[in-house]
């Protein structure tokens, strides 16, 4: 009994292992016996035959005689052979005789004597451009290390495909590879050339298919939902060509998604968490020598061996949604997108760019009962179809996230940003902070008569269309194409914004250097420029927010990226209409703003020609960025002639710092002089536009259109009481009764016309200079 626990068997099988080998060596003897017997009879009748024959006869009947020797040497070596094999066939044989003898010898094995790795080391390979993958690649290399197990977190620039990845098939290391997309589906700058390499060798026949055979590999893509056709791109084609060359896929390819709308798990620092716990969960099973776990879907549909318990599932599961949230409060900062993922596909595999043939019919029926939804849904339900695999997506109000994520309000608010809601923001602008003090205002101040320490910069939507590569937020800002957020009413919007700059502006109560009556007239707000950041025009009640900034008397600059035309045919009359014209060409506007839209030059267009289309007062704002657009004067004069605007500001790009997710320096910002030389040229090109102000401090003028000139003087400034009245007429006609910007123009001053000597510094207040210093800081 003894002996049989030890071992590992039963009692019955412990005898009959023993009555067997009795039984063998019972065989053996009886056969040696026999070979004895006969023998020694063959040696008589030789001696006896030797006198009777002559010596050929005699060996021939030698050879006849002494047969059985020569059979017993063959079975004698055939038996050799056959023990031999069965020796070195030892594990295969053991589970048909008797599992309990291998068991037995191993457990005799101390764990010293054990050298069998299955996982030598985890080797982490990341793509990133804006450092969000190289975080996520050292985060998963500590977890990693954790477990044991030796991890290496590689930029995937400095590593040699060519030459060292061939290496990873043989010495047992699982690697991983973190990659970003970045523009145009395009990878990121120190990913490029792996990609390169990757996609050529999985297509190059002197490679072969299974160049990487015993590879194995696990990919998580970190892109943006927002971008179609684009979205996670690298990720996908570096999963696709790896397995290409024979590499083997230990999981499912993770996605993370950097739009909270459509990230499955809300942020693509939750999407990354998700994927790790799935990760380490694999690398322990690998480590431990099992194969890969079956998910129970086998096509011949019998049982098989490799099929996790329900119970394990269950756990591993309950253990995912722990971790999710215990790190509720890590999310990192994001961008949010308006297109909402499919929450009700659950199995990773069917969001691959490959679908096994049984899982079609699936995926067909799904898009089928989508279609029908979508053609007759109600109830104000958004129907879509997933861009990935087409399975429904039902969307209300009651469904939509919130475009501010708790991470993005904190790194906002630690911008100086005063949140409203969901979606706005207020801000207090450094020029109102310089005119409390009377060191001048901003170039507005200069162009249009803005009070600068009475205007409240705002905006009613924190996302934006584009990421611009001069963005002074650096794109921590959300993006989308469209309204999919939850939203907020107007008269919430304007409320909580005007108490908040009141709050911002009663800090300076006191403050050396403010000016008592500027602070008063500072609390009680008269301009508002929608231009704080993102696209105001995007919020689907804009019209009602402009209306209550006129019922309260305060204009409105509002700015647009002209991606939206239809939306500024709709808008209702504002003080003064901005267009950024950041490009003058397809392709350099697709370099510098990074539009989101598939069809942003059409767009684009369009906008300048329903901007054309306005009555009041238009502006195209020009951002000029050394060596990027300075050179495109033809291109700039056929659009300005396409909407036609009143004024064109020309102004310098402002760096605001280094920023991971662009590649502006001060190289790229021009000199004054320069911008200058630029608004001659473009002037001499436009006969219908003159040089009217400057604003030297800004790196900015502005270009007003000869109807603004009366008896060669110029009226750019804004009769402000004025256009309230002819607002306020407008509304109580119902829009019948119109009015032009010509009804609410005003003269400018001589300080702010251009070639003055104060060079668009209002000499009511004074310039504020440094200590030892030349440097200007007065305002921005």
């Amino acid at each position: 009994m003894l002996i049989s626990q030890k071992y590992g068997c039963t009692q019955h099988q412990l005898q009959r292992t023993v009555y067997c080998n009795r039984l063998i060596a019972k065989m053996l003897s009886f056969f040696m016996v026999i070979v004895l017997c006969i023998s020694r009879g063959s040696t008589l009748d030789t001696k006896v035959s030797q006198n009777a024959h002559s010596p050929s006869e005699t060996y021939l009947i030698s050879i006849w005689q002494n047969r059985l020797y020569l059979y017993s040497a063959a079975a004698l070596v055939f038996g050799i052979w056959f023990s031999l094999k069965l020796i070195l066939k030892k594990k295969s044989l053991s589970k048909d005789v008797g599992p309990w003898v291998y068991k037995a010898v191993k457990s005799n094995d101390s764990p010293d004597r054990d050298t069998s790795v299955h996982v030598s080391a985890v080797k982490i390979f990341y793509g990133s451009q804006t450092g969000t993958a190289k975080g996520f690649a050292e985060e998963l290399s500590e977890e990693v290390k954790t477990l044991g197990i030796p991890a290496e977190v590689i930029d995937i620039k400095d590593y040699d495909p060519d030459d060292q990845l061939a290496d990873e098939c043989t010495n047992k290391s699982v690697c991983v590879f973190l990659v970003a997309t970045y523009t145009d589906g395009q990878p990121t700058e120190n990913a490029e050339w792996f990609c390169k390499w990757l996609e050529e060798a999985s297509t190059d026949f002197r490679y072969g298919k299974t160049y990487l055979k015993g590879l194995r590999y696990a990919v998580f893509g970190l892109g943006d939902s927002v971008y179609v056709g684009h979205y996670n791109t690298v990720g996908k084609n570096v999963d696709k060509w790896l397995w290409m060359l024979s590499g083997m896929r230990i999981m499912t390819r993770g996605e993370g998604d950097c739009n909270v709308v459509k990230s499955r798990n809300g942020s693509i620092q939750t999407d990354f968490l998700a994927w790790k716990v799935r990760f380490l969960k694999r690398l322990q099973a690998l480590a431990k020598g099992e194969k890969k776990s079956c998910s129970g879907n086998c096509k011949t549909g019998g049982s098989c061996k490799n099929k996790r318990k329900d119970g394990q599932e269950e756990e591993e599961e309950e253990e995912e949604k722990a971790a999710l949230q215990n790190n509720s409060s890590e999310e990192d900062l994001i961008e949010s997108s308006s297109d909402e993922e499919d929450s009700s596909l659950q199995d990773e595999k069917h969001s691959g760019s490959v679908v096994d043939m049984e899982d079609l019919g699936k995926i067909m029926s799904s898009a089928k009962k989508a279609k029908s939804k979508e053609e007759g849904g109600g109830d104000g339900q958004m129907v879509k179809l997933s861009k990935l695999n087409g399975v429904k997506m039902i969307e209300d109000d009651g469904e939509r996230r919130e475009m501010i994520t708790p991470a993005l309000r904190g790194a906002l608010t630690k911008q100086g940003y005063k949140l409203i809601g969901s979606h706005s923001g207020v801000k207090l602008c450094r020029w109102t902070k310089s005119m409390l003090r009377g060191r001048g205002g901003c170039y507005k101040h200069t162009f249009y008569g803005i009070e600068s320490h009475r205007c409240m910069e705002t905006t009613p939507s924190l996302a934006c269309a584009n990421k611009c590569v001069f963005c002074w937020r650096h794109h921590t800002n959300p993006v989308g194409t469209e309204w999919r957020w939850k939203m907020d009413p107007a008269e919430k919007i304007l409320q909580e914004a005007l108490e908040k700059h009141e709050s911002m502006i009663r800090q300076f109560r006191g403050v050396p250097g403010v000016k008592p009556e500027r602070y008063e007239e500072g609390l009680a707000v008269k301009h508002c420029a929608l231009s704080l950041v993102g696209e105001p025009i995007m919020y689907p009640e804009i019209n009602t927010f402009i209306r209550l900034l006129h019922s309260h008397r305060i204009s409105s600059f509002l700015v647009t990226n002209a991606q939206f035309p239809q939306e500024i045919r709709s808008l209702v009359p504002v003080t003064q209409l901005y267009v950024s014209v950041d490009a003058s060409t397809k392709d350099s506007l697709k370099r510098i703003d990074r539009p989101l839209f598939k069809d942003f030059w059409p767009r684009f267009l369009d906008s300048l020609r329903a901007l054309g289309e306005k009555r009041q007062r238009t502006v195209y704002r020009l951002t000029l960025v050394k060596a990027w657009n300075v050179e495109e004067m033809q291109s700039y004069s056929e659009l300005i002639a396409l909407g036609q605007p009143d004024f064109i500001e020309v102004k310098g790009v402002t760096y605001c710092g280094e920023s991971s997710a662009s590649t502006l320096t001060m190289a790229n910002v021009p000199w004054h002089q320069e911008v200058v030389t630029f608004v001659q040229q473009l002037a001499d090109m436009l006969p219908q536009y003159e040089i009217a102000c400057e604003h030297e401090h800004s790196n900015c003028l502005l270009m007003a259109h000869t109807k603004f000139k009366v008896d060669g003087e110029w009226w750019t400034w804004i009769n402000y009481e004025r256009f309230q009245e002819l607002v306020q007429a407008h509304e109580e006609s119902g829009g019948k009764r119109g009015f032009s910007a010509l009804d609410y123009m005003a003269k400018t001053p001589r300080w702010a016309l251009f070639g003055a000597n104060e060079q668009g510094f209002d000499p009511a207040d004074t310039r504020f200079q440094r200590r030892n210093k030349s440097k200007d800081i007065s305002g921005c």
